[in-house]
């Protein structure tokens, strides 16, 4: 048996040398020649593991995810011996796979279309003629949105906490990113008079380079994991926090899993008054107040860990139960943390106490606002994210004294 597992960490750590020899641009056929018999044993929990190991060397992630695709194609038919995940029709991972089918599905049927553009002597002109019909496709597929946000706010959160190589997630997350510009790049460019067809070709590429792979890697490389680490009871609290996201191309189940011991906590609890010190409340009159405010509310607690966050009805970002004592650091894509971290320093610190940012949603302006959260003797005690949209706020003249 030692010997058995004295050879598995021989081989995991010479997976780990060709990966990082790849990333600091060692010659691949060299690697390749000196890791040859453990390159042909690769098992998903490998690929995890040496993804891992790469993000951990602090290098810029693009740079990881050149490496990692190389990597990944020289581990592919080894990967896919092990076969690709199955589920349960009706379970989390069912509506996730049939909505990677659906959107392999329309990528297929686009090519067609986008090979047709590049088949024609007059390509410019051939764009021009075809740019309504091919933005109407292109954004049909941001309605994968749905998927993505499903795997970032619910399934990584659980595989993060369950499994101690999680940090392959990010390089997913980063990709889905890629995704998400390279489609907005894509529609904004076919709006135009002149649709650019070198920008049109670049982004086509992009688009379909972030997208089929990363399927591949859900498919036979994360869930098969996930299905080993993550218990049945949790699937179907995958399942039902989906419910607030939906669903990409496929309709959902028509009924969730219902949580009767939270139920049952709740009538327990419910008539128990809570001082406030400027007055009593009970639990379900705390939750309406947040829910009716105007805002979304996010609190992050000393530690550094996701402790709250409101329910309205219009969110302006996706939130799960599954963020719940999470780091706040793993709830935004790789390339965000360093701002997020600087945030929370200078809250930490007392260098600061509020901060403020503010982006364009689907045409609405969205105020996003940090305030540092500290205890009676000043102590640092959290951090307060409170998103709102002032849109109609920014247009406000005069006076109202009067109601309507």
């Amino acid at each position: 048996m030692s010997e058995y597992i004295n050879n598995t960490e021989d081989r995991i750590n010479d997976l780990i040398a060709y990966a990082k020899g790849i990333l600091q641009g060692e010659r691949g056929a060299d690697l390749y020649d000196e890791y040859k018999e453990v390159l042909e044993k690769v098992n998903p929990s490998d690929v995890v593991i040496v993804v891992d190991e790469l993000v951990k060397t602090g290098e810029e992630m693009s740079d990881i995810k050149r490496a990692v695709n190389k990597i990944l194609n020289i581990f592919y038919e080894s990967v896919k011996q092990h076969g690709k995940s199955t589920a349960e029709e009706g379970s989390f991972m069912y509506y996730l796979m049939a909505e990677n089918g659906e959107m392999e599905k329309r990528m297929k049927a686009l090519k067609t279309k986008i090979k047709a553009v590049f088949s024609q002597k007059d390509k410019i002109g051939e764009l021009q003629k075809r740019k309504e019909i091919l933005k109407s496709k292109f954004i049909e597929l941001q309605e994968y949105e749905k998927h993505n946000l499903k795997k970032e706010n619910i399934l990584f959160p659980y595989f993060e906490k369950l499994y101690p190589d999680h940090l392959c997630v990010n390089v997913m997350w980063s990709m889905h990113d890629d995704a998400r510009t390279s489609l907005k790049k894509l529609i904004a460019n076919l709006d135009r008079d002149q649709p650019s067809l070198n920008e049109f070709n670049q982004e086509i590429g992009k688009l379909y380079f972030a997208v089929l792979p990363v399927i591949f890697r859900e498919e036979y490389i994360l869930y098969p994991i996930c299905q080993k680490v993550i218990k049945q009871e949790i699937w179907d609290e995958m399942l039902e926090q989906s419910k607030e996201i939906g669903f990409a191309f496929v309709p959902g189940p028509q009924t969730f899993h219902k949580d009767e011991k939270k139920a049952e906590m709740k009538e327990l609890i419910s008539d128990s008054l809570i001082d406030l010190d400027t007055g009593k409340l009970n639990i379900e009159q705390i939750i309406n107040l947040f829910n009716h405010l105007p805002v979304d509310i996010t609190y992050v607690d000393e530690n550094d860990e996701v402790r709250y966050f409101s329910n309205p009805k219009n969110r302006h970002f996706t939130r799960s139960k599954a963020i719940i004592g999470r780091k706040v650091q793993k709830c935004h894509p790789h390339e965000s943390i360093d701002v997020v971290n600087k945030i929370v320093e200078s809250f930490r610190s007392g260098k600061k106490d509020s901060e403020s940012f503010w982006i364009q949603i689907k045409g609405r302006l969205i105020l996003i606002q940090y305030f540092a959260i500290k205890d009676e003797n000043g102590n640092y005690k959290g951090v307060a994210e409170v998103s709102q949209d002032v849109t109609d706020i920014r247009k406000l003249e005069g006076e109202k004294r009067l109601m309507n």
